[in-house]
């Protein structure tokens, strides 16, 4: 970084949190982009806009002491990271997963407060979680772990405060013991909990939300960049959870074909086409390793280790894992494979060095806190729908979905553009947001 304050507090936070690699990478992609624009805001050194953006406004952490089905006592660690409210209550999800450290949350905190940002939606930034693991337990034993999360929690969260959704390992079974417990021990029924099912005043489309968006984001991109479209393109997808489930499902819908998708253990590779129905067997109904899908569909074959699907020749890749999955030797298949998008799924899949060389090689590169904002975006109109006391049909929902994810596409594209960093989206996403973040803090004075 040239700019010598943007430098000092970079190197400041580096020294204060050594060992949180995760956050300081968050944070210095973000830096990166301002370095850019610093100079023509001398309004955000005099303020201290940078360090007060960084650290979070709190970061909450507790035990949670549940019994398992043996009456045995277990202890976990659990979080949550209210990272900044400047535009709204804290909004973000909550993730139970053994890589859950206070790291990794605070760097999906400080994302997900850029993500937010640019849903034009009043929606600040969080993330929660714990180092909790779903797989494995018995329903009881996920409901007990839920009820004594939320024990700690709910002091924490109100509608107009903090408000919860799912991630990682926190699905609509989860949410559902989350928010019951949260009425029970509040009184209250409230949208204080999104990612409910309908039945208990979900929305719908928040299931496909994350996925159906990222293909709405590319396939804009793509017309605006390319003057093509996800029509007859080949795509390969890492991970096989909501997000990689449902991306897939529209990346049909518009005409692409996806050939390879992954969990933790392998990958799959169909060349005619993955069978999104054998996936959601396997993932959603048994719950399963999708080395089993050549159960299911013999054209399929499965490959051990995920990392060699980025081998795999194909026009666009879209991680939808886990951060950091997409580093430099996969970039290096990528472009060998002339790939000309890569669109994050994921927070943060993607490394430093692997942004650099997809730059380096004019491949089109969005990052997540663009990309993957439909999940977020839905939680939101989830909120919406319960102030109104109504229920929007799937059709409206996610009609307003293509549309705000269009939205963010067509800002952070001029952004970019405006500043002469042509299709540089990721200068795009970072300065928009933090410009819009930084308006915010300097009107609402020193607090």
């Amino acid at each position: 970084m040239k700019n010598t304050y943007l430098e000092k507090q970079y190197q400041a936070f580096k020294k204060r949190y050594p060992n949180e690699k995760e956050y300081l990478q968050a944070l210095h992609h973000v830096l990166v982009s301002v370095d850019h624009i610093i100079d023509d805001h001398p309004e955000y050194e005099a303020y201290n806009v940078v360090e007060r953006l960084m650290e979070p406004e709190r970061v909450i952490a507790f035990k949670v002491t549940w019994l398992d089905d043996d009456n045995r006592v277990q202890v976990n660690r659990g979080y949550r990271v209210q990272h900044s409210a400047l535009i709204g209550p804290y909004k973000g999800g909550l993730r139970f997963h053994p890589s859950v450290t206070q790291s990794v949350l605070k760097f999906l905190a400080f994302e997900q407060t850029f993500k937010n940002s640019l849903t034009n939606l009043a929606m600040g930034g969080g993330k929660g979680g714990s180092d909790f693991d779903p797989k494995g337990k018995s329903d009881r034993e996920i409901m007990s772990f839920c009820q004594a999360y939320m024990r700690e929690l709910f002091h924490h969260m109100g509608e107009d405060v903090d408000v919860p959704a799912g991630d990682i390992g926190v699905g609509q079974r989860e949410i559902g013991y989350l928010y019951g417990y949260y009425k029970k021990l509040t009184n209250q029924v409230t949208k204080s909990i999104t990612g409910k099912d309908t039945s208990i005043g979900g929305s719908l489309v928040r299931k496909e939300a994350t996925g159906y968006g990222l293909a709405y984001f590319v396939n804009a991109a793509l017309k605006k960049m390319k003057n093509t479209s996800l029509k007859d393109k080949r795509v390969i997808i890492s991970g096989s959870g909501n997000v990689a489930i449902y991306a897939a499902e529209m990346v049909r819908e518009l005409g692409g074909t996806v050939i390879a998708m992954s969990d933790s253990s392998g990958y799959i590779h169909c060349e005619k086409g993955v069978d999104l129905d054998a996936i959601k067997t396997i993932k959603e109904e048994k719950r399963d390793r999708i080395e089993t899908y050549p159960d299911y569909d013999a054209n399929g074959k499965y490959h051990e280790d995920p990392r060699h699907m980025w081998t795999i020749d194909a026009d666009i890749a879209l991680p939808c894992a886990t951060q950091n999955e997409l580093d430099e030797d996969a970039v290096k298949h990528l472009v060998d494979n002339e790939v000309i998008m890569v669109a994050e799924g994921a927070n943060m899949p993607t490394t430093e060095e692997g942004i650099a060389l997809l730059k380096k090689h004019n491949i089109i590169f969005a990052p997540g806190k663009a990309a993957n904002a439909g999940g977020v975006l839905v939680s939101g109109l989830e909120m919406a729908q319960h102030a109104q006391f109504t229920t929007w049909t799937f059709d409206k929902i996610n009609e307003k979905l293509k549309s705000h994810m269009e939205k963010i596409f067509e800002d952070i594209y001029k952004t970019a553009k405006d500043y002469g960093e042509n299709d540089d989206l990721q200068f795009g996403v970072n300065v928009h947001s933090f410009k819009k973040l930084a308006k915010a803090m300097i009107q609402q004075g020193i607090v």
